[in-house]
């Protein structure tokens, strides 16, 4: 059996077995599902390609979307990568660009993967397709990676929560930055002790983050966090893969992460009343659209 609740649990097996966290997954999905290893790799590997599609499509847009609270930003930030000049330089900077490219998509209803939910959904796809092009990764890898995010995944949605609704943008942001650092180690050869410390990383500075939505579109600030923790992905793999040590476990981080959001106030969990949400220039926004 390869079913597993906790992060201690997942490092257990994946080192009796040998194997990556991407393989045990992939294992715990056969297991669950009655489908072939290639039946599943092949499904995962169209997830893959859709998260390409929607940055492609993100990148294209020039105009408003519906609500009128974004569309156009993500062009503006490739743009700017490519000019030479720019502050975090032109790979960083372009992560920035295809995580909010998805969210722009997502907000003018083209085809997007929720990984784990919509409005955390350029995360991890940006960190992939960036490693596709700055590390000449292939479609097979980067499908291996996702399987990675997803053991991850398992373990946050069933000792805490993804939605917004729950626990806050902690819950999703902070839980997209952990699953997509730890995809990215894995991506890059990785050990499962680092894969998990990227995760950590990610996740215990996010915590107490609020969903704090404009209007309640999944659009302000959403669309710019996802590009900014995109990069906080980058880091969190960045120290893992250097060898610092998070100092808590992928499980305590976890288990905070719950605990904060079952204390946060209801005004601050995706209901639109409180926070940037009900601040002066969000209150002329929701007017407007």
């Amino acid at each position: 059996m390869n079913a597993y609740t906790t992060a201690a649990e997942m490092l257990a097996l994946c080192a009796r077995e040998k194997i990556s966290i991407s393989e045990l997954a992939l294992r715990r999905e056969v297991e669950m599902t009655g489908l072939s290893r290639e039946e599943i790799f092949a499904k995962m590997k169209t997830y893959f390609q859709t998260m390409r599609a929607s940055i492609r499509r993100g990148l294209e847009i020039r105009t408003p979307s519906p609500s009128g609270l974004s569309g156009g930003d993500a062009a503006k930030v490739l743009d700017y990568a490519k000019g030479g000049n720019s502050l975090l330089g032109e790979d960083l900077t372009r992560l920035v660009a295809y995580s909010c490219a998805v969210l722009e998509t997502n907000a003018q209803f083209g085809r997007i993967v929720a990984t784990p939910t919509a409005g955390s959904s350029g995360i991890v796809p940006a960190c992939l397709v960036l490693l596709e092009e700055t590390r000449g990764l292939d479609e097979d890898r980067l499908t291996q990676a996702l399987f990675t995010a997803s053991g991850v995944g398992i373990i946050i949605a069933g000792n805490a929560f993804l939605a917004g609704a729950q626990g806050g943008c902690q819950a999703e942001v902070g839980s997209a930055s952990c699953i997509a650092a730890a995809a990215v180690v894995e991506a890059l050869s990785g050990t499962p002790e680092q894969a998990c410390a990227a995760g950590t990383f990610a996740l215990i500075n996010t915590l107490g983050l609020v969903c704090d939505p404009i209007g309640g579109f999944v659009e302000v600030p959403c669309v710019s966090r996802n590009g900014m923790f995109a990069v906080h992905s980058w880091l969190a793999a960045t120290l893992a893969l250097a060898g610092a040590d998070p100092r808590v476990s992928l499980d305590d981080a976890v288990f905070a992460m719950r605990d904060i959001g079952r204390r946060m106030p209801r005004e601050l969990r995706e209901t639109s009343l409180g926070g940037l949400a009900i601040c002066p220039g969000a209150c002329k926004a929701r007017i407007k659209s």
